[in-house]
């Protein structure tokens, strides 16, 4: 009989919960994963929407809501969504970029990088036909990166509002007196004159000559102040030219780093949404991680924020060992190349089914992560697999018309709560890592939710691990022990 009650008694409090859950879900904003199941998550359809308002209270390393992702961390960083209300671009009530435009972009930045990655059948001299439909010399595209940090720049210093980007390693940024041209930026525009710690790279230096592998570009050579230019050209024909310099980089207030390599942008064109630039965190020499190397010991970690109204991190500097970050080696293969981070995909689950995928369909074509690529590309027979099993968890939801390159999208418009089948992803090493239901879903709007995976051309094309899957993920580069760390549930 006690156990009856006590029985009895626990069904009535988590029916109470559940009743309440239903009740206030107009006033939640957080993202809610209630596990029904070890298979699927149990969610607020308002969690995946952004709010009108930023929903940030406290700023960077002051912030108290999750200590934990911050202890030991050297210097920390607030990252916004460049699309959110939390952007200064957004205050200024620019028009918005539309879900199509923003995806339209992402297969240029696809494209970019497929371009840049040999597939296997090339090294060997086998040369794919179609191959020159795609940039013969470009960096990554800036446009189609979400996320930024505000850092300063010079002496006094300059706030700029900076893309992030772990596949890239130029940092650059808009200068004056934007000698041919500069697009309109939020911030004020960086004035070197003005900075008492700025200097040029002569194009004798040995580091001017590193620009060639870094921006696929050969460095020139002013005529008069022999001063070394770089130049970066863009997929969709988007450029930045100007002086490769020296100047004092103040990561935060009290954090500064003395004569960074950065690129001083005299001519810039294109599709960059308003930021003053790029920050490289890519892995070549000249990137933000070599460059601090010392300083930071070649880590960093950030969180990207479930929505546009919500504030992640990224953070500089060796952390202290967390129980709840799962390690997996950075892949060997070919496909990370000079800048990008491998990684070593070995299976993914739906809805607790493995999928029927061999592990030879990623190595074929290697994988990488990138904080630029919003949508996962998995090759064509892992994303067929992935598709038909999410399909199947889903099927009770009304189907909506697909949106650019997202096959598989929902109307959710009559549904306060969902049930998403689990992904998980398996990676080297025998990690796991759970996707969170932001991390599955690309929301356009409540009549056309749509899961956030697109196949690649074929299957020997590098497999790309977006923005989307990492959202709430706290991802740790720990770049000097060779290894990437994910931790579930590292920001909201």
């Amino acid at each position: 009989m006690p156990s009856l009650l006590l029985a009895s008694s626990l069904i009535c409090v988590f029916l109470f919960f559940f009743c309440s859950l239903e009740k206030g879900f107009a006033l939640q904003r957080t993202s809610v994963d209630v596990d029904d199941d070890s298979h699927q998550h149990v969610v607020l359809l308002t969690s995946l929407l952004p709010s009108p308002t930023c929903s940030s209270s406290i700023k960077g390393s002051k912030r108290i809501d999750r200590p934990w992702a911050f202890k030991g961390m050297k210097t920390t960083l607030d990252v916004v969504h460049k699309h959110g209300p939390c952007s200064k671009q957004n205050k200024a009530k620019r028009t918005q970029t539309s879900h199509s435009e923003i995806l339209n972009l992402d297969i240029e930045r696809v494209k970019y990088i497929h371009s840049k990655i040999p597939k296997k059948s090339e090294e060997l001299g086998l040369k794919q036909l179609d191959s020159t439909t795609l940039p013969a010399k470009s960096g990554s595209l800036i446009g189609s990166g979400n996320y930024f940090v505000v850092v300063g720049l010079g002496t006094p210093k300059t706030e700029l509002s900076l893309i992030f980007d772990t596949g890239s390693d130029l940092t650059w940024t808009q200068c004056e007196p934007c000698a041919k041209s500069c697009y309109k930026q939020q911030d004020q525009i960086y004035d070197p004159s003005k900075s008492s710690s700025y200097s040029n790279i002569t194009c004798t230096s040995s580091l001017c000559t590193q620009l060639s592998t870094a921006t696929g570009n050969d460095p020139g050579c002013a005529s008069t102040s022999k001063a070394c230019i770089y130049g970066i050209q863009y997929g969709d024909s988007s450029f930045s030219v100007g002086f490769f310099s020296h100047e004092r980089l103040s990561v935060t207030d009290t954090d500064t780093v003395d004569n960074f390599l950065f690129g001083c942008g005299q001519n810039n064109q294109g599709l960059f949404g308003g930021s003053a630039g790029l920050i490289g965190l890519g892995r070549h020499p000249i990137s933000f991680v070599q460059q601090t190397a010392a300083k930071y010991h070649k880590t960093f970690s950030y969180c990207l924020p479930s929505t546009a109204s919500n504030v992640g991190y990224l953070s500089f500097g060796a952390a202290r060992a967390s129980s709840y970050v799962k390690y997996t080696p950075f892949s060997s293969n070919s496909a990370a190349g000079t800048s990008f981070y491998g990684l070593d995909i070995t299976g993914i689950t739906v809805g607790g089914t493995k999928l029927p995928i061999s592990s030879s369909t990623f190595s074929t074509g290697g994988a990488i992560i990138d904080s630029g690529t919003v949508i996962t590309r998995l090759p064509p027979t892992a994303y067929s697999a992935l598709r038909s099993a999410f399909r199947q968890g889903m099927s009770k939801y009304p189907p909506a018309s697909s949106l650019s390159i997202l096959d598989t999208c929902y109307d959710l418009s009559g549904y306060k709560i969902i049930t998403v089948p689990k992904i998980i992803f398996e990676f080297g090493g025998g990690v796991t890592v759970d996707l969170a239901a932001a991390g599955s879903f690309y929301v356009a709007s409540v009549k056309q939710v749509c899961l956030a995976f697109a196949p690649n051309g074929d299957d020997s094309d590098v497999t790309i691990f977006g923005n989307v899957q990492q959202k709430t993920l706290q991802v740790v580069y720990d770049v000097g022990g060779g290894k990437l760390g994910f931790g579930v549930g590292g920001c909201k």
